[in-house]
């Protein structure tokens, strides 16, 4: 089955926490240790992992670089990395990190387009688009602002424009357990010819199922975090 299960890694002041909503005040502390954790999710079938940089997502810079490299000398996946990539240099510092691909976001809207399209033919499948959305708008600077842009409308931009992977987050379903958006993501999958890597509601196995039926239609992934902390899923039963 090429459809993939990512394990989330969010990373706050060094800590894997979960935020409920993207909502900065709403954190749950789940490992002071995200280096075992990574372990812990290989060690149980992991074929990649999906890391965000919590504070470099607010500070429009990477700021867990040294935990991320550590992730990924540690663990034997590719890793994806988002949160606070917007430019040349915080790319490169990514992938010198030992990241496989990373996530631009918030300069996707606020960047200068010539710069997002360069980063996108230098270098091709290792940067991905991430597409955050709240009841179908577009959220940057770590969801802390919903802007006026249509998600698909924009993926659909970011296509045209040369970008060959996309993550799509529903904002609203994120770290909720009550589902995903299923709508929404079947119509983001229905608008691109390019793969979708979708987050944001996982709750169950069921849920999962449901979604890796769209991976004819585009969808190659889903992203679980909340669900598997608190133990609602457990990795080795959905791989």
């Amino acid at each position: 089955m090429a459809f993939e299960i990512l394990p989330a890694i969010d990373l706050r002041a060094g800590r894997c926490v979960r935020l409920l909503q993207g909502d900065y005040a709403r954190e749950t502390v789940f490992s002071d240790d995200p280096v075992a954790m990574a372990c812990r999710w290989a060690d149980a079938g992991a074929r990649r992992l999906h890391i965000v940089d919590l504070d470099g997502a607010r500070s429009g810079r990477p700021e867990n670089l040294s935990v991320v490299h550590r992730i990924a000398a540690a663990v034997p996946l590719p890793v994806q990395l988002g949160g606070g990539i917007r430019d040349r240099d915080a790319v490169l510092a990514a992938l010198e990190a030992g990241v496989e691909r990373v996530i631009l976001g918030t300069t996707l809207v606020t960047g200068d387009p010539a710069a997002v399209d360069q980063l996108l033919v230098e270098f091709g499948d290792r940067v991905v688009v991430g597409v955050d959305a709240r009841d179908g708008r577009v959220a940057i600077q770590g969801w802390t602002e919903t802007t006026d842009r249509d998600a698909v409308e924009l993926a659909r931009e970011l296509e045209a424009r040369g970008a060959r992977r996309l993550v799509y987050t529903d904002i609203t379903s994120d770290g909720m357990l009550a589902g995903p958006n299923r709508a929404g993501i079947r119509r983001m999958a229905e608008a691109l010819s390019i793969p979708i890597i979708a987050a944001g509601g996982v709750s169950s196995a069921e849920d999962v199922r449901c979604l890796a039926a769209l991976e004819p239609i585009g969808l190659e992934g889903v992203i679980i975090g909340k669900a598997l902390y608190t133990g609602a899923v457990r990795l080795e039963e959905l791989l």
